[in-house]
């Protein structure tokens, strides 16, 4: 069922996201409107294999201007549960079922202006399925080591915000190497 916002006034409402005109009342009582779009969500996926390799998927994202590097993800579905959309996406992107999963937690992409909340999972025992891509996905599916993805996101090669906070709370949750060991 679709949330409403008392007083909104919707200015554009497409596919994906709800633009629209809220007012509000700020907690030192200052009212005023605000352009918010509302997302249906999203659910992102660690997937590591045997060796310490992340699945990353380079990924041409035409608001971005190009390819990013990203963990697998997707857009929740009407009524569909976050795991299960995690599940979809890690098969339809990168052709792959998992024996295991941990939620890793929630995020907050761009709270400013948008409610976008991505759950994170991280997925283990691995298993190579057919991969099913939708017609609008450009990507490649890549396997890296995880120090590896954790150097570039150092260096910004990765900068995309799920894979960012995915990476951090996988170390988090189940550190392949410890912390502070950067040399072989």
């Amino acid at each position: 069922m679709k949330k409403s916002w008392p007083g909104r006034r919707p200015l554009h409402a497409g596919r994906v996201v709800d633009l629209g005109l809220e007012p509000v009342t700020l907690p030192d009582g200052t009212r005023l409107e605000l352009e918010v779009v509302r997302h249906p969500g999203g659910a992102a996926v660690v997937a590591l294999d045997a060796h310490d390799r992340v699945c990353l998927l380079r990924q041409w994202r035409h608001a971005a201007g190009g390819w990013l590097w990203e963990l697998p993800a997707g857009r929740l579905e009407p009524g569909e549960p976050p795991l299960e959309t995690a599940r979809r996406e890690l098969e339809e992107e990168a052709g792959l079922q998992a024996g295991h999963w941990d939620p890793l937690g929630r995020i907050l992409t761009t709270p400013g202006f948008c409610d976008e909340l991505i759950h994170l999972f991280l997925a283990r025992e691995l298993r190579p399925v057919p991969q099913r891509l939708e017609h609008h996905e450009c990507l490649e599916v890549h396997w890296i080591p995880v120090r590896e993805a954790e150097a570039w996101v150092r260096t910004g090669r990765i900068r995309d915000a799920k894979t960012l906070a995915g990476l951090c709370l996988a170390r988090a949750w189940s550190p392949v190497v410890p912390a502070g060991e950067d040399t072989p």
